[in-house]
């Protein structure tokens, strides 16, 4: 799998355009012409807007959407969160779930490499932190997401992915209610840590970590290596 960094860690990357550039190595992935492309980005602020986003998700304010073809509901991109576009050819017969469900685990083993324990929730896409206990003080905290996927499958390769929030901040939340879910909340790994967490520090990490678990998912041989 190729690894495209986009002036990760120097510039700030408009939404649109990079969606563009998915359209284009998807493209180019499905017809053969190049090889499994993992793009990786630090977006400028932005919110997005999946297919099954309800009116009620989405900013009252007035605050610009994207409108994008990826599955799920609402969310936001920004500094201080790793974006991630895994455009891959998936091995027949094509498995969504297990394709999410391989993009969690490498996000969760990520997590767990800077010292963060995370884990799935029943019926719910991404990454999360437990609930505290109810006698939890100062006051016990809901689950809440450390990392959101949405994704779209189109001749049998995947576009969209991941973001996993570093230092973001999570003043952005406030507008949406984000992925369409109001009893949960959204969180951050330097805040979960403690500490700072980079996006520097995690993406080594997670390139390692998917190039494992999304090894047993791909087609063989499916794509040219890029020149």
């Amino acid at each position: 799998m190729r690894v495209e960094p986009l002036d990760l860690g120097t510039r700030l990357q408009p939404y649109v355009p990079t969606w563009d550039l998915q359209r284009e190595v998807h493209a180019a992935v499905a017809a053969g012409e190049r090889e499994d492309t993992l793009l990786l980005v630090e977006h400028e602020p932005v919110y997005t807007a999946g297919k099954r986003t309800a009116r009620s998700d989405r900013p009252v304010d007035g605050t610009p959407v994207v409108d994008v073809d990826r599955g799920g509901r609402i969310t936001w991109h920004g500094p201080g969160q790793l974006v991630g576009y895994p455009i891959v050819r998936l091995a027949e017969p094509v498995d969504v779930v297990a394709y999410v469900r391989a993009l969690e685990d490498a996000l969760m083993r990520t997590c767990a490499d800077v010292g963060v324990a995370t884990v799935r929730v029943e019926g719910r896409s991404g990454v999360w932190l437990p609930a505290d206990p109810a006698d939890a003080s100062p006051a016990p905290r809901r689950e809440r997401k450390v990392a959101a996927i949405g994704v779209r499958v189109a001749r049998g390769v995947t576009m969209h992915g991941f973001a996993l929030n570093c230092t973001a901040s999570l003043d952005w939340y406030s507008r949406i209610v984000p992925c369409g879910i109001d009893d949960a909340d959204v969180t951050t790994l330097s805040a979960e840590a403690g500490r700072e967490v980079t996006i520097a520090e995690v993406t080594p990490l997670v390139v390692a970590h998917l190039r494992d678990a999304l090894a047993p998912l791909l087609a063989a041989g499916a794509a040219v290596a890029a020149g």
